[in-house]
Parts: structure tokens; sequence; C-alpha cells
């Protein structure tokens, strides 16, 4: 008696992991195929390789205008351009993507824009504090033109969620760059880059870079350079 109340508990026990087993990987087909579902299209994947670049463009400048003139707001928005970098990475990661500025050093990146950009921002944000500060309202207009238009794109819960965050983020950096400016000299306006013509180029009215490509910038004195 004991040996078949014995058998038949073990076969319950047998019948009910299997059950539990089954139920495990007919979830697990679930969540895979919910991921697969939401895997980005090639569009938000250039976007997360373009945005990744460009964050690290902010950071690696901001750290660069900090060893100029260690003003504290560089240094401080080049640490949340960091936390940009590494909420865009998190998605890299998540979608298994190559990194495009993976090892790569201050001032480096894999499209050549972005290193004539850096080399550019970096030389006018030497000229003077006042540049310094321009160059900082010039990057930041420059990634809420492009989050913006990249939210448009987007159509991935996860992407959406990021670079609202990220927007939200660029518009306090903005805030603070046109802060100091305006403190530190009240008749001066800030120098832009644009991709457009160079009437608009230096109005700082949020036209800023675009796309990856510039044709014109302005000097302080009005002078169009040809780049």
């Amino acid at each position: 008696m004991k040996l078949r109340t014995l058998l038949l508990i073990a076969f319950i026990l047998f019948v009910g992991l299997t059950s539990v087993t089954i139920a495990g990987m007919g979830q697990q087909r679930k969540g895979n195929a919910r991921l697969m579902a939401i895997q980005p299209s090639d569009t938000e994947v250039f976007s997360l390789w373009y945005m990744r670049q460009e964050e690290k463009l902010a950071r690696d400048v901001y750290i660069t205008l900090y060893e100029e003139w260690e003003v504290p707001v560089f240094a401080n928005i080049s640490e949340s351009e960091q936390r940009h970098m590494d909420a865009i990475k998190r998605l890299i990661d998540l979608y298994n993507l190559e990194d495009p500025v993976a090892g790569l050093p201050v001032g480096e990146f894999a499209d050549q824009v972005f290193i004539d950009l850096y080399d550019d921002l970096t030389e006018l944000g030497a000229q003077s504090i006042i540049d310094a500060f321009g160059v900082g309202v010039t990057i930041e207009e420059l990634d809420i033109d492009d989050l913006n238009e990249k939210l448009a794109e987007a159509t991935t819960r996860n992407i959406t969620r990021v670079f609202t965050n990220l927007l939200a983020g660029s518009e306090n950096h903005l805030a603070a760059f046109q802060y100091n400016l305006e403190n530190d000299d009240p008749d001066s306006s800030s120098t832009c880059i644009n991709c457009g013509t160079c009437q608009q180029a230096g109005n700082c009215d949020g036209t800023g870079i675009n796309k990856g490509t510039y044709q014109q910038a302005r000097d302080r004195d009005g002078t169009c350079i040809n780049q």
C-alpha cells in the first residue's frame, strides 16, 4: 500500500513538473516573440547610431572646453551627456547592435562629420568664454532639432521613451548655456552653425546643425565662413 502511494505521489510530481516546464517554455517563446516584435526599424537603428555619436560629440566638446576654461557648467553638463550616451548604449545592447563609438577616445568618431564638428566647435570655443557658451547653445540646439526629427520617425516604445527623456535634458542644457551667455555678456549673441543659408546661420533661432552635415557658418562679426 505504501509503495503504491509513493508511486502515485511520484507520478503526480512528475506530471506537475512537466506541466511547469512546458508552461515555462511557452512563456519563453512568447517572450521571444514579443522581443522580435519590438525590434527597431532600419531608420530607428540609424537614429540610435547617429544620436550615440551626437551625444558623444556634446560630451567631448564640453570636456575639452572645461579643460580650457574650468567653468563648472561644462563639467556638469558633460557628465549629463555621459548619462545620455549610456541611455542610448543600453538600447544598442538590448537590440544587439554595433556600438559606433566603442573604445574611441575624446574627439574620435566613426563618422568624419563628427570629427570635423568636434574640431571646429572646440576651436571656436577656445577663442573666448562667450564663444564657448555659444558653442554650448549651438550643440544643444542641434540635439533638440535632431531628437525631434528622430522622435517623429520612431515607432518603438523604448526608443521613443529614451529620446523623449534626452530631449528634456537637452532643453535644460540649452537653458543653462543661454543663462551663462546672457549673464556674462548681455549684448552678445551666440554663434550658430547651420546647414542652411548664411543669413540663417548665427541667429540661434533653433535651426542648428541637422542630419550630420553643414555647409556654412557665421563668425561673431557676421562674416560668412565656408566649410
